[in-house]
């Protein structure tokens, strides 16, 4: 008698091979990705004392509702600070630890505060936000408004009389809505109310520290009405209480406004900030953060789906004699290789958005706001970037797992649920696309006055329209093995849009603002990641440089194949001289030819991302591949199974059986 195959055997074989398949030494792609060998090394011993917590164990968290998600995060939130103070962690590891938690946990309004407050404000409060004495949360959408922060309703008027602020919710709509930390946790916020002046003068939004509860009992305090909202969309941010607040005229003193750059005098004078957008300033910050996010969590659904696509057998008979792994499909391997390529650039990109973040706070607080402009554009454009293409990865490779995939052991489906709001916090993605085209048309009307403008690097597409013999790329045979000709298609294509936009006399079609904010963004990210080429060789060894390299080159030809529609309307996409075929074939070709000679790196190129199964929390992600087994461990631990009969048999299963077999007169 034949033995019997087991494909669950086969599963630990395959990740075994596919692993022993990849050139590249991941040790070395895996520093780079983590910003060298000491941050990685930090990293890796952090995981290490979190993962080994009983505290911080996620096999029940499938099975919570929201109260005990919250109650748990609250309780890791906690742990983590006593952790911090066992360990003697410094401020970065312990951005490390925050960073490697996938519980939702709130945002702080730390950020906000050392960027707005005065040195008074700060002496005064900077130790106790530092050390958790109080907690905070950041106070801007409200039920009515979310991006148009412009038209808060929120109030807070200065008495001279008694030097201080009323803060005051003057309708149902001006309710501050969907406020992290807020609902049960905080104890004080930064909030944005429009300034009222001595006479009723609106002076816009403005900043201002607000008590929230008492720290001797954590009672809302006279004059608030707080709570939390509810639970969201998907079952996402279970953990984390976002918020409602309604003022009844609440007294503030007046040294609560965040006055660094804009203030009052205390006869009720308003002091001009340096800079109208500088009370947003905090949005940076957290817009920021979102590039290196969205980097990481399509890096853990990549990793997810190839390790499960590389041990999944399934269709046609290979020469192995077994079934195909599906990952050898090109239908799906050419979906899922593509998402290492947008993770690998993002995390890149979105460490380098951060240390530009930071140089801008550092010129703030000495006054210089010449990059403000600059970052609110850039910062703009590449959130609607990130979390669009973020949430349609996830989503790809949670398809590209099949019917397992819509498990939650899968691990996705909390990535995606956490991250989907993203497309509409931290400004809503259509609003955010407006404001980086009028910077664009801004700049762009500019290169007509007789001074030729200084280009910013978020506008140097535009240099092609300063120079009368600059002309587009043209298209060869080796035009798509080239980084550069992809950079410059998409630098041409952006120039085209906003001049066409800039030079059309009626409205613009509805779209034009998205395909233009996606072009200019696109083309910014585009000259970055020629830099990140051009310093592949310093960076890497040889053989990693080069596997690398075709990542990036498959991030460009991806980003052009999605702008092909513009491509073509502008002429900037040659019709193919034999009519017979596609004038994109070669491009297409050149995609598909580099996801091929990536997959044996796939694996190899996953793993660099150095994630643990403690961090990936997923039956079909485990880094032995033995995905099968996993599951079955997880579906052991669903509470329905902890009895034969479930209780609803005798309430409901039972009558239903007996009047059904009544009614049709059947004796069983």
């Amino acid at each position: 008698m034949s033995r019997v195959h087991d494909p669950s055997k086969q599963n630990a074989i395959d990740m075994d091979k596919a692993r022993a398949a990849a050139s590249i030494n991941v040790v070395d792609v895996r520093n780079f990705l983590n910003d060298g060998a000491a941050r990685w090394r930090k990293r890796e011993k952090i995981v290490g004392i979190l993962s080994t917590d009983p505290l911080f164990d996620k096999s029940k968290r499938p099975f919570q509702n929201r109260q005990q998600q919250f109650l748990r995060g609250e309780s890791i939130s906690n742990r983590l600070y006593e952790l911090k103070e066992i360990h003697k962690w410094t401020q970065e590891d312990m951005t490390i630890a925050l960073s490697v938690m996938d519980e939702g946990l709130a945002i702080s309004f730390e950020p906000v505060i050392d960027l707005q407050a005065t040195p008074d404000l700060l002496s005064k409060y900077s130790a106790l936000v530092a050390n958790k004495g109080i907690l905070g949360c950041y106070l801007q959408t409200e039920l009515g408004h979310g991006s148009n922060v412009n038209k808060l309703e929120t109030t807070a008027t200065y008495l001279p009389q008694t030097q201080e602020f009323e803060i005051h919710s003057p309708t149902l709509t001006s309710t501050k809505w969907w406020i992290g930390a807020l609902g049960k946790t905080a104890t004080h916020g930064v909030i944005q109310a429009k300034l009222i002046l001595p006479g009723g003068k609106d002076m816009g939004p403005h900043l201002f520290l607000i008590q929230l509860r008492s720290l001797d009992t954590h009672k809302s305090l006279p004059g608030r009405i707080i709570g939390d909202i509810g639970p969201k969309a998907f079952g996402g941010w279970a953990s984390t209480d976002n918020g409602f607040a309604r003022f009844d005229h609440v007294r503030i003193p007046k040294e609560n406004m965040l006055s660094k750059f804009a203030g009052v005098t205390d006869s009720g004078e308003y002091v001009t900030p340096p800079h109208a957008k500088m009370s947003f300033s905090g949005l940076l910050y957290f817009r920021s953060k979102m590039v290196t996010n969205a980097g990481w969590l399509i890096a853990k659904g990549a990793t997810v789906s190839i390790r499960y696509a590389t041990v999944r057998r399934q269709g046609e008979i290979g020469p192995d004699g077994l079934e195909r792994q599906t990952i050898s499909y090109p239908s799906l391997h050419a979906r899922i290789i593509p998402l290492l390529a947008r993770a690998y650039v993002y995390i890149e990109l979105g460490r380098a958005l951060t240390k530009r973040v930071d140089d801008l706070a550092r010129g703030l607080s000495s006054g210089d706001m010449s990059q403000l402009a600059e970052m609110h554009v850039m910062t703009s454009g590449l959130k609607v970037l990130v979390s669009t293409t973020g949430i349609q990865d996830l989503e790809t490779a949670r398809r590209s797992m099949g019917g397992h995939g819509f498990s939650a052991f899968s691990g996705i489906g909390k990535l995606y649920a956490d991250f989907v709001p993203a497309a509409t916090y931290e400004g809503e993605n259509f609003v955010l696309d407006q404001q980086v085209v009028r910077a664009a048309l801004k700049t762009f009307r500019g290169l007509s006055s007789t001074k030729v403008p200084s280009l910013s690097i978020t506008s140097l597409y535009l240099r092609h329209l300063l120079d009368k013999d600059s002309a587009p790329p043209s298209l060869d045979d080796q035009a798509w093995t080239q980084p550069t000709f992809a950079i410059l298609l998409l630098e041409w294509r952006a120039a085209f849009l906003v001049q066409e936009i800039a030079n059309t006399t009626s409205a613009p079609e509805p779209t034009a603002a998205h395909r233009a904010s996606r072009a200019v963004t696109e083309a910014f990210v585009a000259g970055r990641v020629g830099e990140l080429i051009t310093g592949l060789d310093a960076a890497l060894k040889p053989r990693e440089a080069a596997v690398v390299r075709k990542v990036y080159l498959l991030f460009l030809l991806m980003t052009v194949e999605s702008g092909l529609v513009d491509l073509f309307s502008f002429g900037l996409f040659p019709a193919s001289r034999m009519q017979s075929r596609d004038a994109t074939r070669g491009l297409r070709l050149a995609i598909a030819g580099l996801c091929k000679d990536l997959l044996p790196e796939a694996i190899g190129l996953s793993d660099a991302f150095g994630f643990t199964d403690w961090e990936l929390d997923s039956a079909l992600g485990a880094y032995d591949g033995k995905v099968y087994e996993a599951l079955w461990a997880k579906a052991q631990q669903e509470p329905l199974n902890e009895t034969d009969v479930t209780e609803a048999y005798q309430t409901s299963i039972r009558p239903l059986l007996l009047r059904g077999q009544k009614l049709a007169k059947a004796k069983l």
